[in-house]
């Protein structure tokens, strides 16, 4: 599972590298050795969802629009966060809407890379 977690973050730094304004805070673009425990459980885990969604959707993942991609990662990263932090800040759950662009197509990006690894 900790390729499949270096393959999301690795997207991750690509996207917030492309869609970021500006310079990113240093957290958002560290590599996989210096990324905590628990956000390397949740880029895992996260990996996996879009792995097995993408299969069990026999490549048809293709039809959904970048927003239904993204919505899909948010969504599986909220649910990580609530495993594994108690009391989460409101910005790492925040609903879709709430988002900020960047995030919204780092979050498209990353399924999309991973869509096209499996």
């Amino acid at each position: 599972m900790t390729n499949g977690g270096r393959i999301f973050r690795e997207a991750w730094i690509a996207g917030v590298t492309k869609h970021y304004p500006g310079e990113p805070k240093p957290g958002y673009v560290a590599p996989w050795d210096d990324t905590p425990d628990w956000e390397r459980q949740c880029a895992a885990a996260v990996f996996g969802q879009v792995r097995d969604f993408v299969r069990v959707s026999a490549g048809n993942t293709a039809k959904l629009s970048r927003e239904q991609k993204g919505r899909f990662v948010a969504l599986c990263w909220i649910a990580q966060i609530h495993k594994h932090i108690e009391a989460p800040k409101p910005g790492y759950v925040a609903n879709w809407d709430d988002l900020p662009k960047w995030q919204q197509e780092t979050d498209a990006d990353v399924f999309e890379h991973i869509e096209r690894t499996v």
